[in-house]
């Protein structure tokens, strides 16, 4: 099955091409325009702009992602049809749905967590996948790409099809959302715990702000706790750890914003900002994975996990990473981590959600009109 994938939740604009043969997953594009240049100036994403820029981008984006493939070709079209912002999702939605309408091909509208979720399954992009020379024609898929290979440090993509990893565990993680979502097996879901104020991602890029890192603020305070050498210890930075002893399986970090912001106030009393940068990114890093990290472990204890999978934006974290393995393997149980290339917005995965709801669900072609896709910003996973 060939299944084109279009994305457009937030600020990024990417189609995806893939082929599922056998239960053996081919990725044979996976364009991504950003668009953080754009809102960079802004600190945050500006929705009215966001939706323009998918106006300009799509119809060249996919171009590049068919190669020399038609959509003659397609099996199925896959597109994000929430939660996020809404004008963005519409001029997805609208493309998609034109695209099925002309061309009678089936569409399934993808709920955004479920194709951050299904990131777990893309294997790592092959050197041929990455050049610049035209896509393979459908009769070479398969030859000229070489099957995923394993990834350092974590297990590799499951194999789609495999139930023997459910019940997972997955830790949803991004400037969205910050979920915990139980998965009893492909495509049935239940939320066991989310964020009660703003998203993990959300507080990277307000600390950020506040230590005047730049946009998008997870990769800059990342950067930034990298800096951090062991005669900053004199400063004593110390930050809370939102909700970490609570019984439930929820997250808040607007109060480690806050608590953030007077720290700073506190410490430029005596320092330079440019003193406490590494001090203060460091400690709001660590703050932010503990609480991510017990929580995930306190989850996947009490409902007896047999996997634990990362998915999100925030999953590029490299402490985040690191932790998320370490307690798989304390836990002994298997670990899934997206690779890099697929933890931020991309299509690849929308398109992989879309095959996993069209054969788990046995969907009938017949019933994937484009009529059928409704856009919801606000579109919960179960």
């Amino acid at each position: 099955m060939l299944i084109l994938g279009i994305e457009t939740s937030c600020d990024e604009t990417s189609v995806s091409l893939i082929e599922v043969r056998k239960n053996k997953l081919q990725i044979i594009s996976n364009v991504v325009s950003s668009q953080i240049s754009k809102h960079a100036p802004f600190g945050g994403v500006v929705p009215s702009l966001a939706a323009r820029e998918h106006v300009a981008n799509l119809s060249s984006v996919t171009k590049t992602a068919m190669g020399n493939f038609k959509i003659e070709d397609i099996d199925l079209i896959s597109v994000t049809a929430g939660p996020g912002l809404i004008s963005s999702l519409l001029v997805g939605t609208a493309f998609a749905k034109a695209l099925a309408y002309k061309y009678k091909k089936p569409i399934i509208g993808i709920n955004h967590i479920e194709g951050h979720i299904s990131s777990n399954w893309l294997g790592p992009i092959t050197q041929d996948q990455k050049s610049t020379r035209p896509l393979p024609s459908r009769d070479q898929v398969g030859k000229i790409n070489p099957p995923a290979g394993r990834a350092r440090n974590q297990d590799c993509p499951p194999e789609i099809g495999d139930s023997g990893i459910f019940p997972a565990l997955c830790l949803v993680v991004s400037g969205g959302h910050t979920s915990l979502v139980f998965m009893e097996k492909f495509c049935k879901y239940r939320l066991v715990g989310e964020t009660l104020d703003d998203a993990a991602g959300e507080a990277f890029d307000k600390i950020a702000r506040m230590l005047e890192l730049g946009y998008p603020g997870g990769p800059a305070i990342s950067a930034e706790a990298e800096k951090f050498k062991t005669h900053d210890e004199k400063l004593k930075v110390n930050l809370p750890r939102p909700m970490i002893d609570s019984k439930d399986l929820d997250f808040s970090f607007a109060g480690l914003k806050t608590a953030v912001l007077y720290l700073i106030r506190g410490l430029t009393k005596k320092y330079k900002l440019s003193e406490i940068k590494a001090s203060v990114a460091k400690e709001a890093q660590a703050a932010i994975v503990d609480v991510l990290v017990i929580k995930t472990k306190r989850a996947a204890l009490r409902l007896k996990a047999r996997s634990i999978m990362l998915s999100g934006g925030v999953s590029a974290n490299k402490l985040l990473r690191e932790k998320i393995v370490e307690l798989g393997k304390n836990l002994k149980i298997k670990t899934f981590i997206p690779q890099l290339a697929y933890t931020t917005d991309n299509a690849a995965m929308i398109a992989l959600a879309g095959y996993f709801q069209f054969k788990f669900k046995n969907q009938p072609i017949s019933s994937l009109g484009w009529q059928k896709v409704k856009t919801d910003a606000n579109w919960e996973i179960v």
